[in-house]
């Protein structure tokens, strides 16, 4: 059995212009940049002391001091790697050149109708673009598919992603804002995982609620279900708000097939930032009808190595080895349209009983 884990990569990796520096960035964008041996050649945030920082931090040899000094001085191949939020995405994405290849930080604007705004904007500009739905790339992440892909658990027929952690959202100030929390900033990732296994759902049922803890924001918590007709299950649960130590806390994602099962815990959610390790074990039925569960060791996780590959597949398109990324706005507009059916979902209310 051959699990493959790691991403492709680019023939020609091209250099890397990078429009914010928060935390993400610091955390994750740089870091995988640095492992990958992909070349970061400039920076640029509106607050210039924030982008001196990151700069000097991870040998970036220049700092731009507006999005004008950005374009007129940028390698003329470069990728921008556009890491703001949602509802600064627009304005960004109208001052790059056209054909630019791109990058985009999640979510793809605040709500469904920004993003198809996104989408109409890249499409007349023929930009190369890619959101950054990352956890499709984490090494776990690809060595479930490798399993499934060569039917060794059978038909996949069941995805449930549990997280139940304290979440310190004091971390990202913009967030307290915000209409939407949980599911835009979130659990988007797993419903766009959901739907790199399954393709598009057939309808989505949510429900996502505030915490007494954290009455400053939107939502922290959330269950939604994504229909896919009779057999299968797909199935996310969230709950942000377990400040009771690290005991009882769980992150996981779970495949199901006929024939075997993997469970991934996806430990940087546990105890966050600091994290815990990740774990990768699975099942599957033996001739004998045994069924063993086996662990295997997997290098790197979610952050930041997963982030190499959101920009490989960007890279990968600009060079012609692919028609589009993987990640692409077109791809990534229907899991905006599942984010906004949740929300939907979740305002419009269950059925009451008729007691």
């Amino acid at each position: 059995m051959i699990i493959e884990t790691n991403t492709p990569l680019p023939h020609h990796p091209r250099p890397i212009v990078l429009i914010g520096a928060g935390g993400i960035v610091n955390d994750a964008h740089l870091p995988a940049y640095k492992m990958a041996g992909f070349w970061v050649t400039g920076i640029y945030d509106l607050d210039r002391e924030k982008a001196l920082q990151t700069a000097a931090r991870f040998d970036i040899p220049l700092v731009y001091y507006s999005m004008e000094d950005v374009l007129a001085r940028c390698p003329r191949t470069a990728v921008f790697d556009v890491a703001v939020p949602g509802s600064q995405m627009l304005p960004v994405l109208r001052q790059l050149p056209e054909e630019s290849c791109v990058l985009m930080q999640k979510p793809m604007g605040e709500d469904l109708a920004m993003a198809r705004e996104i989408l109409a904007l890249t499409r007349a500009k023929r930009m190369t673009c890619g959101v950054n739905f990352q956890l499709r790339y984490a090494p776990y992440i690809t060595a479930a598919r490798s399993i499934i892909a060569q039917g060794l658990i059978g038909d996949l027929c069941d995805i449930e992603i549990n997280v139940n952690v304290y979440t310190p959202w004091h971390l990202w100030k913009f967030l307290y804002e915000l209409p939407r929390v949980e599911i835009l900033y979130h659990s988007i990732h797993y419903i766009d995982l959901i739907r790199s296994f399954y393709g598009n759902p057939e309808s989505v049922y949510a429900k996502t609620v505030q915490h007494p803890g954290m009455p400053e924001l939107a939502s922290v918590r959330s269950n939604i279900i994504m229909d896919y007709g009779p057999m299968l299950r797909a199935n996310i649960l969230t709950n942000h708000g377990h400040d009771f130590g690290l005991l009882q806390q769980h992150s996981y994602i779970k495949f199901e097939g006929t024939r075997g099962a993997i469970k991934i815990k996806m430990g940087v959610l546990m105890n966050y930032p600091e994290g815990v390790p990740d774990s990768f074990e699975y099942c599957l039925i033996e001739k004998d009808r045994s069924r063993v569960w086996k662990s295997l060791d997997i290098t790197g996780g979610w952050f930041p190595h997963a982030f190499i590959g959101s920009m490989a597949q960007v890279m990968l398109a600009a060079e012609g080895t692919i028609a589009k990324p993987d990640n692409s706005v077109e791809d990534a507009i229907d899991t905006m349209a599942c984010v906004e059916a949740a929300y939907e979902s979740s305002a419009a209310g269950g059925i009451k009983p008729n007691f």
